[in-house]
Formats: structure tokens, C-alpha cells, sequence
């Protein structure tokens, strides 16, 4: 009887293990730290985010979201990658659909990381209420898109901070390669100088970025969502795009500084314009026969929207004068979003171009205030400190300098940087190091994206 008592109480302790070894398996959680929940994903980046499978990210990902197109485009893209020859993912959605949706997820918290990615005008809200109930929060830009949506931002990092939980937003232009040794180049005083001060008319830092709404995205032309013409959705160009924009001035004349934005930034005028869009043009990239009731109020004929997604803002940050500026088009000739960029120095201005010259690649210049030849020579020798940290890049004459040129292996495109910032959340998630200067620097590029808006809408 000893021995079967035994017998059984073995058979019970297996038949446990598997229950629980079964259970965990249908939530994901075998040896992986962080668990993925996507919320109601409307913009293609929330895929983009799942282009890569990350060694501390379960494959089984929770997606809430109110059922529809949009969701069923999110899911084609993670099974198109899942589905690839070359290196495929092997990520498992786990949908739930309904008008409770947010409800759900923070009632289930299946997760404890929330991706967002998609229409803005309750973004802001989300983020807060999910931090609140015990979620990490890696949101694509614009966290904010309204001067009381920036107040809510305010409290949602406070949030973070009490729970020690992490608030992050998708910086992808940090990591392109130009941006990157332009921001290197700046910080080697023999060739750059120090940043000039500039003034309002003659900025010391200019990005300026060109974006299309009919591009391709991971092979296929892009199909964009009504509501992304909409600006009480998606929010105007002015608090958009320029979002990154003002992070790459933050980050590249400020490096690991913290930025104020009740001491350091001073707006100094903020401008907006629209681009038109006609009624085929509307159709090709929605795929819908018709205009939605809720955009008929950007109608200017019975066939033409009107949409205010071009912006510009002037102001300062620690008494540098900056200068961002987005435009979008329906498409141009580069077929794809440009880049423009101008940090001015005391010895020389750094700029990265990406026109019909460059074959719309973006392309690194050094141009000299004083091209003399005692000048190429100290630009050639402190030029140095940049192969030995990016071995293969190279310097090449110009007429007015220099351009850099890079090699294969540095080069990366748009979609790839995803993974590279999802990787540096993880390790702020896994570490707890993410820089002091964070924090502050995205508040600080909120209010300026926002109280431009503010300007801007006072302007005649």
C-alpha cells in the first residue's frame, strides 16, 4: 500500500507539472521575461516593431483592438514576416476583438509591455491608464499631439516613475548611420568648432524632412487608414513628424544633457499649411470609394481635402536658434520620405542632403568655412578618430569639402531601426539604465511640438 501511495502521489506531481508546463506554454511565458500586448494597431510601425524576434520577447503576442481593417492589415504584415524565406519570424497573435477592448487588456494584463501604435487622439490617454494598471509602455511617436494631451504626458512619467515601470517613444532616426557621424563629427572640436549661436533668420541646426503618403513599406505600397487624413486623429504635421525632428536637435547639439523646457526652449514662432489631396489620389492610397462623414469638414470642393500636415518651428534650446520643417506631398521623385539636415559650426557646417545628386540616398558633408590646405590637413588627421570607431568610412573631396562615404555594412534602411530602438527599451527594461537625460528630454520635445502647435493656430 506504501509503495502505491507512493505510485499515485509521483503520477499527481507529473500530471501538475504538466498542467502548469501546458499553461504556461498557452501564455507564453516559459524563460521569457517580456511578454507583448499591442494595442488596437492602426500604423504600420506596430508591425514594424515585430520585423525581428528579441531573445527576452515571448513569440506570443496579445493584440486588443476594436476589430476592422486596420487590425486585419497589422496581422498580414507579422504574417508576411512570419512567413518570409529570408530569416522569418515566428511570432503567435492572440486576438481579442470587441468595443471593450482596452477594457479587456488592462482587466486580462496578459502582457506586461503595451505597444502603441496608431490613431493619436486617445493615445496619450492609453498610455496613462496602462501604466497605471502595472504596464511598461513603448509607444511610436507622437505621444502627445495637443497642449492638454502634453499635461497628461506630464503625469503618465510621473506615473512611471512611483511604479518603476518604463515610458519610451520609437526614435528611429537616431539610428541612421548619417545622423549618427554627423552627431560624431560635431563633437570633434578641431573640425567642427563649437555650435554657432545662429539667429531666427539663420538657424544653427536645420532638419527638414519630405514625406509621402503613397510609399512602399517592407515591399508593398502602403495602404494608409482613413483617419490618418484626419487631424483630430493623427494630429498635425507640426506634432508629428517633427517630433523626430526636435529629438534629433535635443540629441545632437545637447548630447546627454538634460533639457529643460520651462528654462530651455523658447518657442519663436510656429507655422502650418496644408497639402491638398484629390478625390483618386484619396482613393489609391485608402482603397475607399468614398471620403468618411468625418472628414468632409477638411473638404475645400466637393472632391480636394485639405489636410494640415506641413509644418515649421522656430525657437531656441539653451539660446541655440533651431529650425524644423515637415512637408508632405502625395509623392516625389525620390518615391520616398527625404531627409535634410544643417548643424552649423565655427570651423565648418555639417549637412546630410538626400536630393536628385545623391540619388536620393542621404549623404554626409563636411564644408569648411576655411577650405585652406593647412584646414584639409587637420580635418584628414582628426578625421581618424571616426574610421577607428566606424571602420570603412571614408572621406571624399569635394568642391566645398568633403562627403563621407560609408560601407555596406553600415548601411541600414528605415524599417531595420525599429529593432535597434526595441532593443535599447529592452535593455532599459532589463537593466533599469536608460540615461537620466531621457526623461526630461522627451518632455522637453513634447512641449516644444505642441506649444508650436499652440502658436501656430494663433497665427493668421
Amino acid at each position: 500500500m506504501h509503495k502505491i501511495a507512493q505510485l499515485f502521489l509521483l503520477i499527481t506531481i507529473l500530471e501538475m507539472s504538466c498542467q502548469s508546463d501546458n499553461k504556461k506554454a498557452e501564455t507564453g511565458t516559459i524563460g521569457k521575461p517580456v511578454r507583448l500586448v499591442t494595442l488596437d494597431p492602426g500604423h504600420f510601425h506596430a508591425a514594424l516593431v515585430q520585423k525581428t524576434m528579441y531573445d527576452d520577447v515571448d513569440s506570443v503576442v496579445y493584440v486588443y483592438a476594436p476589430g476592422g481593417d486596420d487590425l486585419q492589415l497589422h496581422l498580414g504584415r507579422i504574417n508576411a514576416y512570419n512567413t518570409r524565406v529570408d530569416n522569418p519570424t515566428n511570432w503567435k497573435e492572440e486576438v481579442y476583438t470587441g468595443p471593450d477592448f482596452f477594457e479587456k487588456m488592462i482587466a486580462e494584463k496578459k502582457g506586461n509591455v503595451v505597444v502603441l501604435s496608431g490613431n493619436n487622439a486617445k493615445k496619450t490617454e492609453y498610455i496613462l491608464k496602462a501604466l497605471e494598471a502595472g504596464f511598461n509602455v513603448l509607444a511610436d511617436k507622437p505621444m502627445a499631439i495637443t497642449s492638454s494631451d502634453y499635461e497628461l504626458l506630464k503625469k503618465a512619467f510621473q506615473v512611471a516613475k512611483e511604479k518603476n515601470l518604463l515610458l519610451y517613444d520609437i526614435m528611429t532616426e537616431r539610428f541612421e548611420i548619417n545622423t549618427i557621424l554627423q552627431r560624431e563629427i560635431s563633437l570633434i572640436p578641431e573640425i567642427f568648432g563649437t555650435l554657432v549661436k545662429g539667429s531666427e533668420d539663420n538657424a544653427a541646426v536645420e532638419f527638414s524632412s519630405d514625406h509621402c503618403f503613397y510609399k512602399y513599406i517592407s515591399g508593398n505600397v502602403l495602404k494608409r487608414p482613413a483617419w490618418f487624413f484626419d487631424v483630430s486623429q493623427q494630429g498635425e504635421g507640426i506634432v508629428d513628424v517633427t517630433t523626430h525632428l526636435v529629438d534629433l536637435v535635443q540629441w545632437a547639439c545637447f548630447p546627454n544633457q538634460v533639457i529643460d523646457p520651462t528654462k530651455d526652449v523658447k518657442m519663436v514662432y510656429g507655422m502650418r499649411s496644408p497639402t491638398y489631396l484629390d478625390a483618386s489620389q484619396f482613393r489609391t492610397i485608402t482603397k475607399l470609394d468614398s471620403i468618411p462623414t468625418y472628414l468632409k469638414k477638411n473638404l475645400v470642393n466637393d472632391t480636394t481635402l485639405a489636410i494640415y500636415c506641413n509644418g515649421q518651428i522656430n525657437y531656441t534650446v539653451k539660446d541655440i536658434h533651431a529650425k524644423v520643417i515637415v512637408e508632405w506631398n502625395y509623392t516625389n521623385e525620390a518615391a520616398g520620405d527625404t531627409h535634410y539636415s544643417l548643424m552649423r559650426g565655427t570651423k565648418a557646417s555639417l549637412l546630410i542632403r538626400q536630393g536628385k545628386d545623391e540619388n536620393y540616398k542621404p549623404v554626409l558633408y563636411i564644408e569648411p568655412l576655411n577650405n585652406n590646405s593647412s584646414f584639409q590637413t587637420v580635418v584628414e588627421e582628426n578625421f581618424k578618430k571616426i574610421t577607428t570607431k566606424f571602420p570603412g568610412v571614408e572621406l571624399y573631396k569635394t568642391n566645398k569639402g568633403w562627403s563621407v562615404k560609408l560601407p555596406e555594412n553600415l548601411i541600414e534602411g528605415h524599417e531595420a531601426h525599429f529593432a535597434r530602438v526595441t532593443s535599447n527599451f529592452l535593455e532599459y527594461l532589463k537593466n533599469k539604465n536608460m540615461p537620466a537625460w531621457e526623461v526630461p528630454n522627451m518632455l522637453a520635445k513634447y512641449y516644444t511640438t505642441t506649444k508650436a502647435l499652440e502658436t501656430a493656430s494663433k497665427t493668421k
